[in-house]
């Protein structure tokens, strides 16, 4: 038997993991995310850099990066935007993807020569260091959740077998065992990996600014979160009677994030923690409201009214606004 990790990492990542492959999102997928609810996610994420550039915390020859950015949707989405409030910029910054996956790079390449043609220049990247820019904007919408974690229980680790795919308590790895003393849990997920990605985050830039998105609370939870996706039906991982060979690597597996472990990596790697929010306050404070008042300023009220009402999702408190957060890091900042 083997790491309950390292099972979850082949499920996800191994050369027929769920990830290792373009998935649809949305109402063909098996679940949603903020970027597939409306384009005004990436807009409104992109009127805070342009704020962040006019303010001169970054200068306008930044690179704009997206990590885990699936088919390029949000990345695609700022950049239309930076189109309409700053084309300028379009003339100074670079455009980049974090991506191992050459599958995915490929959707990506796609995604971008349909919607820009020859206008728009995307790098592709394997790991953060290859960048290796001077200043950078980086951006990632549900990365943590589908972090391999480790599972304990009563003072012991999960263990899986992946030939039968049975998972029973009797390991005893002694960093998650630690992770999960050092916040409360003796029931839970233990998130494996968020030091190493902060550190490689850092490599990024020598000065960046990181706004990510993820659902989860700043407190691990006291039970087990850890569940799956397929279809817009929503399986536990522990749901009796359920036959996890029927779900290995053909759907999607994750967990509640620990902010606080989040927080505590980034920290660690020597980032500095600028704002800890809650979707629905983050999205309203970086103007999302703002912009959506310029489209109905242009007096096409149906297409206002169909914006609105996909931008319920992003801050409605009973789906997307609360529980969902945002997290930003600095380094290099004044």
């Amino acid at each position: 038997m083997i790491p309950f990790r390292d099972y979850m990492r082949a499920w996800l990542y191994g050369p027929d993991g769920y990830y290792s492959r373009f998935k649809a999102i949305g109402r063909q997928g098996d679940f949603y995310t903020a970027v597939s609810a409306s384009r005004f996610f990436g807009a409104t994420i992109a009127h805070e850099m342009i704020a962040k550039v006019r303010e001169g915390v970054l200068s306008p020859s930044l690179w704009l990066v997206e990590i885990g950015a699936h088919q390029g949707y949000l990345l695609g989405d700022m950049i239309e935007w930076i189109a309409q409030e700053a084309p300028e910029l379009l003339e100074t910054m670079r455009f980049g993807i974090v991506e191992p996956f050459e599958a995915l790079r490929e959707a990506q390449r796609r995604h971008f020569a349909e919607r820009f043609g020859d206008a728009v220049t995307i790098g592709h990247f394997k790991v953060p260091a290859e960048v290796g820019a001077a200043e950078a904007f980086v951006v990632a919408n549900e990365i943590f959740d589908a972090f391999p974690c480790d599972l304990v229980f009563k003072g012991k680790t999960a263990l899986a077998d992946p030939a039968t795919h049975r998972i029973e308590f009797g390991g005893e790895d002694a960093r998650a065992l630690a992770l999960a003393a050092r916040y409360g849990q003796e029931k839970g997920e233990v998130a494996y990996g968020y030091e190493d990605f902060a550190r490689a985050l850092s490599n990024l830039a020598e000065k960046l600014l990181f706004y990510t998105f993820d659902y989860g609370e700043k407190e691990a939870r006291k039970d087990f979160s850890i569940r799956i996706y397929r279809g817009h039906e929503v399986h536990p991982l522990f749901e009796e009677g359920l036959d996890l060979s029927r779900f290995f690597g053909r759907s999607d597996l994750t967990y509640d994030v620990n902010f606080s472990h989040v927080i505590d990596a980034f920290e660690g790697a020597g980032f500095t923690t600028l704002a800890y929010k809650t979707q629905l306050r983050a999205l309203t404070e970086m103007g999302l409201v703002e912009l959506l008042e310029q489209l109905a300023k242009r007096g096409d009220r149906a297409l206002y009214l169909r914006e609105l009402n996909k931008v319920k999702t992003l801050i409605d408190p009973q789906v997307m606004g609360e529980r969902f957060k945002m997290v930003a890091f600095g380094q290099g900042i004044g």
